[in-house]
């Protein structure tokens, strides 16, 4: 259940039935020579429609940009500054809570998000305290890559060539979902360095192509099907118990 597929009365028909909702939230920036700007993005959307489908959970909009500031020296990134993250992602959650959803789930494909996210959380709290009466609305972040039996699969398929940035996970999520888009060529260094950065600009300077600590040419569609089914099951199973808590 899509809500921007949704009429406003069969909204209002499944908040008759269930206060639960999946918000997903990615960003749109490089992923290296072989991966694709949406990926953050893909990947979120992906799960969340599959848990949805799963928990017959509503699924909100795709939240597609965040905070990518550091990736801007590469052609097509775009970027919200964390203030402008923090306004959007806590106006949805009052939005939603304004109509009665009360669990929200927010699945995130982004690590440059998750602290802003956290404190949209907050604020959201916050703002929630001057409402009369008080809905009782709660917030969950799902960091779907860093879900303990995805990271343990991921290792099993990549060991130490994961990395932080343009993974094989991701990448073959994405393949996975679009086919058509897989590009394998062998990157030169195969695994890219590791090291940590500041800025954009030296970003760029120490990863000139992208990619941290990664191989993503060891991504493949039929990982990227079974990093789905692996991510789908743990969040739906956990966000299942969050959504019937007391």
């Amino acid at each position: 259940m899509r809500l921007q597929l949704a009429t406003w009365p069969a909204v209002e028909a499944y908040l008759a039935r269930s206060r639960a909702v999946i918000l997903p939230i990615g960003s749109t920036e490089q992923h290296g020579p072989t991966g694709l700007s949406g990926t953050d993005a893909l990947c979120a959307e992906a799960i969340a429609w599959r848990v949805g489908e799963r928990l017959q959970t509503m699924v909100a909009p795709t939240l597609a940009v965040g905070m990518a500031q550091h990736h801007m020296r590469f052609a097509g990134s775009m970027t919200l500054r964390p203030s402008t993250l923090l306004a959007l992602v806590t106006d949805c959650l009052l939005s939603l809570a304004r109509h009665g959803f009360e669990r929200v789930a927010v699945i995130n494909g982004h690590g440059g998000n998750a602290a802003t996210v956290q404190a949209a959380f907050a604020e959201t709290q916050m703002a929630l305290d001057a409402w009369t009466p008080r809905p009782d609305q709660r917030l969950r972040l799902y960091n779907w890559w860093e879900m303990p039996r995805v990271v343990d699969l991921s290792h099993d398929l990549y060991g130490d060539a994961v990395g932080s940035h343009a993974t094989p996970p991701e990448v073959a999520v994405t393949w996975a979902l679009h086919p058509e888009a897989a590009d394998h060529r062998v990157l030169a260094p195969r695994v890219a360095p590791r090291d940590g950065f500041s800025g954009a600009d030296d970003f760029r300077r120490r990863f000139p192509d992208g990619r941290i600590g990664s191989d993503p040419s060891l991504a493949t569609a039929e990982h990227g099907e079974r990093l789905l089914a692996c991510a789908t099951a743990e969040i739906a199973s956990l966000a299942d118990n969050f959504f019937k808590a007391e």
